[in-house]
């Protein structure tokens, strides 16, 4: 018999008093989905979500009678959560579906488990543990715990046709737990059903990607996603640019112990395009800050094999250090890969490593004139205001910042008087 019974999560005081409210009286309640796998795989337990026979409103009165905090976070579909010494638990009724159109379900309440558990994606989901901490398998997921295989419960098909997101989720649930080969079944509805993904609003598809993109290494993932053509259908731009550039940057990652982040994976897998991009962050609905960091990465040079740092400096001043970052992270991957057959490439990892430290405690100098100092010196007010500070401006940044505020202002009245014409703009790429 499977139990969790003697897991640290499952004896927290507020989880047991939780379930013993709700399995009184007539109640049922179990510890669902998640946490029950997370557990039997011996990976950590975050939030715990319970199922019950008891109807939203009934949750609702029996924590009102026992002064625990409900919130009604999702009553219409069955949830309720119930908030014990600062920790929520998602209470959800017992559900099976009416009717389904690949996007939105309508359920209707119930007691039975058997329908609750089926109507659930993968069978890895779909576990339960009683009050006693008795494990309760319903669609023969343990065995899949055990292999560590991500499968749809009953027919693939049919699981993916209540909701098309599942394609994903089957992608981003393998790339978190599963081993060796995508299920076979599973695999070929997906690819089958990869078109139904455009019916999906943008954001549930972006959310999903992002979940997926920001699992520890989701490279075997996305190389059967782009097997069934699922990556093509969801990132067009990758099609002709392909996902090699994945697993060293995850190597990467763990060498320098960067923190993962989505959106420097989806930059190794979509060239830097401000354009295609533009499109990309239109197309998913992506926030304004998560566009913002692709086009800083598309706009930012590439890194001169011999960069010096002072270079370096002046591309950081015009770029900022964000976009900059991303192109030394994804040259640094890349170098790694090629360095065993490659002393260039190791040099050039090492200058990588060394830029990626200066541009992480870099501060960006202030530029000592301003439009004002424009004015004073008799240029009048418009564009050319603009004009002439950005050229002195630029004159500082080629001279490495070195110009302090009075040689500015005696090199502003010589442009101003006609002494010294004003530079042309110095390129934006490094040098050395």
């Amino acid at each position: 018999m499977t139990s969790v019974s003697g897991e640290a999560w499952f004896t927290d005081p507020a989880l047991v008093s939780v379930l013993a409210l709700l399995n009184d009286e007539g109640g049922e309640a179990r510890v669902a989905g998640g946490a029950v796998r997370n557990s039997l795989m011996g990976l950590p337990v975050a939030d715990v979500d319970i199922a019950t026979t008891l109807r939203p409103e009934a949750v609702v009165e029996r924590a009102k009678a026992a002064g625990i905090k409900a919130v009604p976070t999702g009553i219409a579909h069955g949830t309720v959560t119930l908030v014990l010494e600062g920790k929520p638990f998602e209470v959800t009724t017992l559900r099976r579906d009416v009717s389904t159109d690949g996007r939105h379900a309508e359920v209707a309440f119930g007691t039975d488990w058997q329908a609750d558990a089926e109507r659930r994606d993968l069978t890895i989901n779909a576990l339960y543990a009683g009050k006693d901490g008795t494990v309760v398998d319903l669609v023969n997921g343990l065995p899949d715990i055990e292999s560590r295989t991500v499968r749809f419960i009953g027919d693939a098909s049919a699981r993916i046709a209540e909701d098309h997101l599942r394609i994903l989720r089957f992608f981003r649930f393998f790339a978190l737990y599963g081993s060796g080969r995508p299920d076979a079944e599973g695999l070929k509805a997906c690819a089958r059903a990869k078109e139904t993904l455009s019916k999906l609003s943008a954001e549930r598809v972006w959310s999903e990607t992002k979940k997926l993109l920001a699992a520890p290494d989701p490279g075997r993932a996305l190389l059967w996603m782009r097997q069934a053509g699922v990556l093509t259908a969801v990132l067009p731009e990758t099609e002709k640019w392909g996902i090699d550039a994945i697993p060293g940057l995850i190597e990467a990652e763990k060498a320098f112990g960067w923190t993962p982040d989505p959106l420097l994976r989806l930059a190794a897998i979509v060239p830097p395009d401000r354009e295609r991009l533009g499109l990309l962050s239109e197309r998913l609905r992506l926030s304004k800050a998560e566009a913002a960091v692709l086009d800083h990465w598309a706009s930012a040079p590439q890194i001169a094999p011999k960069l010096a740092e002072t270079a370096f400096d002046r591309l950081l001043y015009r770029h900022g250090p964000q976009g900059l970052s991303f192109r030394l992270k994804l040259a640094l991957a890349s170098a790694r890969t090629r360095g065993l057959a490659d002393p260039d490439a190791l040099a050039f990892a090492g200058l990588c490593q060394r830029l990626l430290a200066r541009a992480g405690k870099w501060q960006k100098p202030a530029f000592p004139l301003n439009g004002a100092d424009v004015l004073a010196a008799g240029v009048p007010a418009g564009p050319k205001v603009g004009a002439v500070l950005g050229r002195i401006e630029e004159e500082w940044v080629t001279g490495n910042f070195r110009d302090e505020r009075a040689r500015l202002l005696v090199r502003l009245e010589e442009v101003v008087k006609g002494e010294r014409p004003l530079p042309n703009p110095s390129p934006q790429g490094g040098g050395t």
